[in-house]
């Protein structure tokens, strides 16, 4: 869609605009346009409380139901009731790997559709278009699906198979970009576009609505090759962030971070391997970080036979580390990753080891330590103090003993920060620490659990990974709590706009009856 070249929204006050199209908007796209869940008449939920409520006013759709009554006592891996509501009915004991049949049915009603439009600056499925395509996700594929239309169906249609129930990030995008279309979306998407402005603006009525400024690449000239930016501006009564948070890498703030062999993004790293530039004769490179992109450099430079230095500040034995989370079979990968990281780590006062000149395949009878995972060693409970001009990386341990380590590149893979240049402050206001900057893990926006609507902006609404849901699976009850509050917004205002009416020919009666006496 062309913003440009749509007069109509200069003018129009939308209901909705959604700021970014990955899956967190494009399952609240679905639901806006009159996808409705109800309880099937044979429709059953393991869980007995639940499976009760929902019998209760069975007649009635989801949307119309109270969320926060269905919520109650119904637990699992997130902190936001909605959330785990939705997974629940969506994925019925989906955490124990059992394929339950969801008790839910979706309808098609257009009566309920909410006009509203998707901003995002790629197409459909946002981020996923950048991800690596040959690493597999995190999560189970069915995990990653979005109502009504099953993932495991659409790969089959493409005649491809999951390893061990999962996808590659290539293949959710294209399955993202797909379902869009399938199910009718695309003309309430906008792509290629990027927002610079948010505000708030009054109106005549004494009302205020949401301005949404930005610019949409265009084809120009008549080969198409060129691309330009045209300026759009579109107005709306709820707008709805679903930006997600990879848009700015996160940075340790220290000395010689901006040197050039230091970077911030795991396509870095490919891109070095794809030109040559870093290869086995590589000197070692350092991986800072211990999550799962960390995880994927290890093992994208361990298959290239490049040394790996590997330092995090935490333990290894840390619950919170996302590998101790994850089942073994699941997610064999990782679970090599975890043991590099346990079996071979650097020993306080021990020699330092040079990665460099270390064999990379080692005899069976080798009792060296360090050449379990030849070419690779762990530094547990070390920080980055600073990286020097020659190659060099200085780090710490909590004893305040330095080592200093001589590498080809170091990638600092510590996660990553939403980019909302385009709010005040950039968002800090709005989140449960307003000190601070908006973060998935730290200080997501401050919602209310039961509609994700902002406590301190009333019609501005967060969802995924600004309120802290990283799994699709999870983000798909924040669309829910939305759509529902919406839909009760949109039927309060028609309901005031009857009783206006029905006021107003009451007025014009008594007029005329006054008049004619």
């Amino acid at each position: 869609m062309e913003l440009y070249n749509k007069g109509t929204f200069s003018e129009d006050i939308l209901p909705v605009v959604i700021i970014g199209n990955g899956p967190s908007g494009i399952c609240l796209s679905y639901l806006l346009s009159g996808y409705t869940p109800y309880l099937s008449p044979n429709g059953f939920h393991p869980n007995p409380i639940l499976h009760n409520k929902l019998t209760e006013n069975a007649h009635l759709s989801l949307l119309d139901q109270d969320l926060e009554y269905l919520c109650e006592g119904v637990e699992g891996r997130s902190s936001n009731p909605v959330a785990v509501l939705f997974d629940a009915l969506l994925l019925p004991d989906g955490d124990f790997g059992v394929d339950c049949a969801s008790p839910l049915i979706w309808r098609h009603e257009p009566e309920r559709a909410i006009p509203h439009l998707v901003l995002g600056k790629g197409p459909p499925g946002g981020a996923w278009h950048a991800m690596e395509g040959s690493m597999l996700t995190l999560s189970l594929a069915n995990w990653m699906e979005l109502p009504g239309l099953k993932l495991k169906d659409w790969m089959r249609d493409k005649r491809k198979n999951l390893r061990n129930d999962r996808a590659t990030p290539a293949e959710i995008a294209s399955y993202y970009q797909h379902y869009v279309t399938k199910m009718g979306l695309e003309r309430s998407f906008a792509c290629g576009t990027t927002v610079t402005s948010l505000s708030r603006v009054s109106l005549e009525s004494d009302c205020s609505v949401w301005k949404i400024e930005g610019l949409q690449r265009s084809s120009n000239g008549d080969d198409g090759k060129e691309e330009i930016e045209v300026p759009f501006c579109v107005y709306a009564e709820n707008v709805v962030l679903a930006t997600g948070t990879h848009d700015i890498p996160a940075r340790l703030g220290v000395e010689g971070e901006n040197l050039s062999f230091v970077c911030h993004s795991f396509w870095e790293l490919e891109a070095a391997i794809s030109s040559g530039r870093l290869d086995h004769a590589s000197e070692p490179i350092l991986v800072v970080g211990a999550g799962l992109t960390a995880a994927d450099a290890v093992l994208a430079a361990h298959h290239l036979n490049t040394p790996v230095y590997h330092a995090f500040r935490r333990p290894v034995t840390d619950p919170a580390l996302i590998f101790n989370q994850l089942p073994k079979l699941l997610y064999p990968e990782y679970h090599k990753v975890h043991q590099m990281m346990s079996q071979q780590q650097h020993k306080v006062g021990e020699t330092e080891v040079n990665l460099s000149n270390q064999a990379l395949t080692s005899p069976a009878e080798n009792t060296n330590p360090y050449t379990c995972y030849p070419g690779y060693l762990s530094y547990p409970k070390h920080r980055v103090v600073a990286f020097r001009h020659d190659g060099k990386c200085v780090l710490e341990d909590e004893g305040g003993q330095q080592t200093v380590l001589q590498v080809s590149m170091a990638l600092v893979l510590i996660g990553a920060h939403p980019n909302l240049s385009f709010l005040p402050e950039h968002g800090r206001p709005l989140g449960l620490d307003s000190e601070e900057p908006i973060s998935c893990r730290r200080n997501p926006f401050d919602v209310d659990p039961y509609t994700y609507e902002s406590l301190k902006e009333p019609g501005m609404y967060a969802m995924g990974p600004l309120v802290g849901e990283n799994f699709v699976r999870f983000l798909k009850g924040g669309a829910l709590a939305i759509a529902c509050d919406i839909a009760r917004k949109q039927s309060t205002k028609r309901q005031s706009a009857t009783e206006h009416c029905k006021t107003s020919l009451l007025n014009i009666q008594l007029t005329n009856c006054t008049l004619e006496s």
